[in-house]
């Protein structure tokens, strides 16, 4: 084997190395930002049903205001 030959195959083997690395780096981030995504989610569910609850309690007071209003 020529040295230019065992030279581009220690080349092919760094860049195969750097590609596996990157692979899990990305697969890591990835599911990190999957769960990160399900906790947002999570979270704003719970904001929706907050703020509905809120809504039903306003619309309950305006109701009642207004039956005094009237009274």
């Amino acid at each position: 084997m020529t040295k230019q030959t065992q030279q581009s195959i220690d080349d092919l083997e760094r860049k195969v190395e750097e590609l596996l690395a990157l692979t899990r780096t990305l697969s890591t981030e990835n599911r990190q930002l999957k769960n990160q995504l399900q906790n947002l989610k999570s979270e704003r569910s719970g904001l929706v049903e907050q703020k509905e609850q809120v809504r039903t309690q306003v619309e309950g007071m305006i109701a009642r205001l207004k039956s005094m209003e009237t009274a």
